[in-house]
């Protein structure tokens, strides 16, 4: 296991896997709880089965694969069936998660997870990065990116931790409000130096 596990967190459109990606050029383990939320409801796995069960074979695809994005518009409608499919995944997603940090091999890792504040996962990582950007930056890279409506993206925005209470939990802060990645670099090459400074003095 690393001896060092990070946090990487932000809201929606901060940016979070380009973020991940350039530390991973670095050699660093990364733990996304976005791509193991999608290993968790996999074809053949008992959680897919449940959703299918719950909310009906009309929110899988053609190919047995669940239909995220008609999950994702019915949750968000409906409260019940949110804290429903939260009481189901959640737990998954953790524990996997916590095998993966246990299986990593670098020095320092990290766990990117967009809820790590809301579901308290910052609590169980040695240090929490926030890749920060501004609320209208978010708004128009995810509608860009995911092809949403402005009022669906605010709604996301909403069910997140607002960008103050993010950054109180912060150890360390990207700043990626600009749109040239060449200008990130530096900015990492510092934060690994950082994490590496921190590791020698444990």
């Amino acid at each position: 296991m690393s001896d060092l596990v990070i946090g990487l967190t932000g809201g929606i459109g901060s940016g979070k896997t380009t973020i991940a990606n350039m530390f991973a050029e670095y050699g660093v383990d990364i733990i996304d709880a976005d791509i193991v939320a999608r290993e968790v409801v996999a074809i053949g796995s008992v959680a897919l089965a449940q959703i299918a069960e719950h909310f009906g074979k009309d929110f899988l695809l053609a190919d047995g694969n669940l239909d995220r994005t008609k999950l994702r518009h019915r949750v968000f409608a409906n409260e019940q069936d949110k804290q429903w499919l939260n009481a189901l995944l959640h737990p998954l997603i953790r524990d996997t998660m916590q095998q993966q940090c246990e299986a990593a091999k670098s020095p320092y890792c990290f766990l990117v997870a967009p809820l790590l504040i809301e579901n308290g996962i910052n609590k169980s990582v040695d240090k929490v990065l926030v890749v920060d950007v501004l609320p209208e930056t978010q708004i128009s890279r995810t509608v860009k990116r995911d092809n949403n409506t402005v009022e669906q993206v605010q709604k996301i925005l909403d069910a997140q931790v607002t960008r103050e209470k993010r950054l109180a939990h912060a150890d360390f802060v990207v700043d990626n409000n600009g749109t040239d990645i060449e200008l990130l670099k530096p900015q990492i090459e510092d934060l690994h130096r950082q994490f590496i400074k921190l590791l020698a003095n444990k």
